[in-house]
């Protein structure tokens, strides 16, 4: 038989989880391609880039939807396992999982509003309506939006599982990388003491050293919010340290009281929240790797021309 596509393997990526143990996307597939009756020819095929098999890549995609739905979860470094709402939904014996059904999710509606998933994921229309619909440079857009929206949450994914101390000396490289505290030796410190008073590392803002930025690193899981609480601490840490300046980095998300404490203040600081702290880190390239590059090319006029 054809290959399924990802939306079709929703259900039955969802179903592999049902025994609640926890699988590997390998795992996964192995049992998946048995279920399907998928040849070595099929298991074979690869996407046109060269970078993965097909049937791999999509269902990893139905792994990335149904975990954006809060059906799936990710307990530890390369290994999924079924949440308490993904087993009430197989509890309703639903005959499909696609796009479509999950958008009853609100994780999942703020995950495709984030990534600006379009038409093309909504319906399965023929290549002619797709054309109809989107210029192929719109199409490739808005597919590449989508690729790093899931790549932004694989990086999330590992920074959490990872250690506080791993993710206080990431915060500082990808500091570094932004250009803070590469003027001089030491300009950029993971301080590495339980009594510095919430102060994670230091880095320079100028070539000088006269102005010191501060930081504050918490790895925390997703569902576990910052609060004012935090950045009044912050502050006081900043008080000892007779420091203006501030950045505070989490894993999580700031609550709206958090920010606003934040801008209330005589010091400045930046908040930086995981899905900021992911963009930042595909964009200064720290953590991640180009898996395959594509050129786009058009007619050179100048050439052509006989004037």
């Amino acid at each position: 038989m054809a290959i399924p596509d990802y939306q079709t393997l929703m259900l039955p990526v969802l179903k592999s989880f049902s025994d609640k143990t926890e699988k590997t996307l390998r795992d996964i597939s192995t049992l998946l391609a048995q279920e399907f009756g998928l040849t070595a020819t099929e298991l074979d095929a690869m996407l046109p880039s060269g970078a993965q098999t097909i049937f791999y890549n999509r269902i990893g995609w139905a792994r990335t939807y149904l975990k954006k739905a809060g059906l799936l979860d990710i307990p530890r470094r390369g290994f999924c396992k079924i949440t308490p709402a993904g087993l009430a939904e197989l509890a309703t014996n639903p005959k499909r999982i696609d796009v479509k059904y999950l958008e009853r999710f609100p994780s999942f509606l703020d995950f495709k509003e984030n990534s600006k998933l379009g038409v093309a994921d909504s319906v399965k229309p023929t290549v002619q309506q797709l054309l109809l619909e989107q210029t192929p440079e719109e199409s490739i857009g808005l597919a590449y939006e989508a690729l790093r929206s899931k790549l932004a949450d694989d990086i999330l994914t590992e920074v959490i599982q990872r250690s506080p101390k791993f993710f206080e000396r990431l915060v500082l490289d990808l500091l570094l990388k932004m250009g803070y505290g590469k003027f001089r030796d030491g300009a950029g410190i993971v301080t590495g003491k339980s009594n510095d008073k919430g102060i994670d590392a230091v880095v320079s803002e100028d070539k000088l050293g006269l102005e010191s930025v501060y930081i504050q690193a918490k790895r925390y899981a997703t569902d576990n919010n910052i609060g004012s609480n935090e950045i009044r601490n912050f502050k006081g840490a900043l008080d000892e340290k007779n420091g203006l300046k501030g950045v505070f980095i989490t894993t999580s998300y700031f609550t709206s009281e958090a920010i606003e404490a934040a801008k209330t203040t005589k010091y400045k600081i930046v908040l930086i929240d995981g899905e900021r702290l992911a963009e930042l880190m595909i964009e200064y390239n720290l953590g991640v790797s180009t898996a395959v590059t594509y050129e786009l090319k058009k007619v050179d006029t100048d050439f052509f021309s006989e004037e």
